[in-house]
């Protein structure tokens, strides 16, 4: 299988570079050309468990130098999905697939326009990566990985990423309701992201103070109620969820505490401001969410 990572930050060097070390045949498509270079020149560096290693990789700042795709695995900031459709839809064609590992929602939907929903995997990962220098990461957690059809029938390439993503150490199984799966990890990012970014923590420091654990408390329950407004499968145990996950990636930084950390954009709009958003559509208050997406929109126009 041809594999094109679109967006070759940490986790699409991080996925990128196990399927590559799997034997799989894997162009990582990135806009810094520092990076490339470096990933040409050196593989991807790989840290983990204090154990460093380089991997081979091909890497392009160019779509064009990339002559057929199966799969686009897609890895892009969310504002940047709409360009990220378009190369993908010229790289599969109309047989190939595209896989979103993104962070927050509305990139599928975004992705579906481009090619078809028939076209559209989607999923979730529990993996973790960071981003240390041009063609450099840290591996910095691990974790389940599940994945299905947005809409519509499934592609025939879904099993065969599933037992690709298997065979390169990344633990996926494949379901037939991925919905629920994205707002799992949804209440997940909405609770643990914009805090973290706005306070300089890291996910495990949420839970040390009593105040902080029971804000993120409050913003998840604002979302809980969004999804049972929109009649989203929620299982009992998804606010505690959220401070599972925390603990679990005590010593990460948030993707959102990275970007912020870094002077870009971030991701709010495809988290808090989902929730915000779908909850207005149904006239309900989410005051805390609104508070943390106008803080960390504030913060970002101060970065500028």
């Amino acid at each position: 299988m041809n594999i094109t990572v679109i967006g070759s930050g940490a986790m699409g060097c991080l996925f990128g570079g196990l399927l590559a070390e799997a034997g799989a045949n894997v162009y990582l498509l990135d806009i810094w050309k520092e990076h490339v270079k470096s990933l040409n020149e050196l593989g991807v560096s790989i840290t983990s468990n204090g154990q460093q290693r380089y991997i081979p990789v091909q890497a392009t700042i160019d779509p064009a130098e990339i002559s057929s795709t199966d799969l686009a695995l897609v890895f892009v900031k969310h504002a940047q999905t709409s360009k990220a459709a378009a190369t993908a839809a010229g790289l599969i064609g109309r047989h190939g697939a595209i896989l979103t590992l993104q962070n927050g929602m509305g990139n599928a939907e975004i992705l579906a326009t481009a090619v078809g929903e028939g076209q559209v995997i989607c999923g979730t990962t529990a993996q973790g990566a960071m981003l240390l220098g041009p063609g450099k990461i840290q591996h910095s957690g691990t974790g389940k990985t599940s994945i299905g059809m947005w809409e519509g029938a499934t592609h025939p390439l879904l099993g065969d990423v599933a037992t690709m993503f298997n065979d390169a150490a990344i633990d996926t199984t494949i379901t037939t309701e991925i919905k629920p799966v994205l707002w799992r990890k949804l209440f997940a990012n909405v609770g643990i992201n914009a805090i973290t970014a706005l306070t300089g923590i890291r996910n495990g420091e949420l839970v040390d103070l009593a105040e902080t654990e029971n804000l993120v408390r409050l913003v998840v329950k604002e979302a809980l109620e969004v999804a049972k407004a929109y009649q989203i499968p929620v299982e009992p145990d998804a606010l505690e969820h959220v401070f599972t996950i925390a603990r679990a990636t005590a010593t990460n930084r948030s993707s959102m505490g990275q970007d912020i950390d870094a002077g870009r954009l971030t991701e709010i709009d495809a988290i808090n401001g989902y929730i915000v958003r779908l909850a207005r559509a149904h006239g309900i208050k989410t005051p805390i969410n609104q508070t943390l997406c106008a803080l960390i929109k504030t913060l970002e126009s101060h970065q500028q």
